[in-house]
């Protein structure tokens, strides 16, 4: 079974080469649940519960993102729980196109060799306003 050190320079390296789906794929728990800093909608609630909801959020974001440029420190691990920080430089398809700098602060939580929960805190500038 992976340790928390193990998973956590994995995910690391695995992200900054843009490969999101395979960190889902090789360790996140069947039963993950992921939060992010804004209030739920039907269609993406918040928290989400279960690989099959967080796959459905990670292909929509996919699917509404180019990815130019991905930076992450980290990670900074503890006994069951990670964390780095990630700069994502990104085109939004669905603002219009729009060229926008992300940064957050990522929190897992592992248990039995798996992500069991993730936690996004992000501040995301607004774009140049023309």
């Amino acid at each position: 079974m992976a340790t928390t050190a193990e998973i956590a320079n994995d995910l690391v390296s695995l992200c900054g080469q843009g490969k999101f789906w395979e960190v889902i794929e090789k360790h996140y728990s069947p039963k993950i649940v992921s939060v992010e800093p804004m209030p739920g909608t039907p269609e993406m609630p918040n928290p989400m519960e279960g690989i099959e909801a967080v796959q459905g959020k990670n292909k929509w974001w996919a699917d509404n993102h180019e990815v130019h440029a991905v930076r992450i420190d980290g990670p900074f691990v503890g006994d069951d729980q990670f964390a780095c920080r990630m700069w994502l430089d990104v085109t939004a398809k669905h603002m219009g196109n729009a060229r926008i700098q992300m940064e957050e602060m990522c929190l897992y939580t592992v248990k039995d060799g798996k992500i069991v929960r993730e936690e996004f805190y992000y501040y995301m500038p607004p774009p140049p306003s023309a």
